[in-house]
């Protein structure tokens, strides 16, 4: 679980997002990001129980984002962000690939799984594996435990149908997809109460056979 004041503290950035404040409020920043790390290794374990692949040693630290933004190509120039991003990768930071994120963020708190924007060779196995293999993959987004907590994001998504596909495909609208994300909002209270690393662990469990679906895909 993490503290109230975790999130409290993401909420005043926002409000103050500029390095003057930041550097005054430096020490509640390392409380606040502790807290986070504290909550990450107790998912950690869960996660690598779930999926066999994702190693247990695992440092929470390499799975945190930076909170500071890269504003170099942004007309954006909040140098911090206003969420803590979680990214727990099979393969490490920088590695393009099937994987599972927490955002945490006042207000817009979600767990997401999947691959987000695959590079174009990756994304054209997937399309393929799902073309060849549509009955699992719908067994997978059908399932019971799947549907009752994850939705397939739609954001992501091609206008027309991708090369190589009819417009009359039974599953047009999920090839449309330029990435394939499961996810599921959390209020930010759930966060508040014990509850919350046995509802992620549920969910590990849930998305895994999404994942390894995708990974079989890429790693063909």
């Amino acid at each position: 679980m993490i503290k109230p004041e975790t999130l409290d503290f993401i909420t005043d950035v926002v409000a103050n997002n500029n390095r003057e404040w930041f550097a005054k409020n430096k020490e509640r920043y390392e409380i606040a990001k502790a807290d986070v790390l504290a909550f990450v290794d107790r998912l950690i374990p869960e996660l690598a129980a779930a999926d066999p692949a994702f190693s247990a040693e695992t440092q929470s630290k390499k799975c945190l984002l930076r909170i500071y933004r890269d504003v170099r190509f942004s007309k954006n120039k909040d140098p911090y962000k206003n969420n803590y991003g979680i990214f727990f990768a099979v393969k490490g930071k920088g590695v393009n690939e099937p994987g599972y994120y927490l955002h945490i963020q006042p207000g817009a708190c979600f767990f997401a799984a999947g691959f987000w924007m695959p590079e174009a060779s990756d994304l054209k196995k997937i399309r393929e594996e799902i073309d060849y293999n549509t009955s699992e993959f719908l067994d997978i987004i059908d399932a019971k435990d799947f549907k009752n907590t994850f939705q397939l994001s739609q954001e992501d998504k091609l206008k027309k149908a991708p090369k190589g596909y009819e417009t009359d495909h039974p599953q047009i609208e999920i090839l449309k997809l330029k990435s394939f994300i499961a996810t599921f909002p959390i209020k930010d209270e759930e966060f508040f109460t014990p509850g919350i690393v046995n509802k992620l662990k549920n969910a590990f469990k849930s998305v895994y056979p999404f994942i390894v679906f995708l990974r079989n895909a890429v790693e063909q």
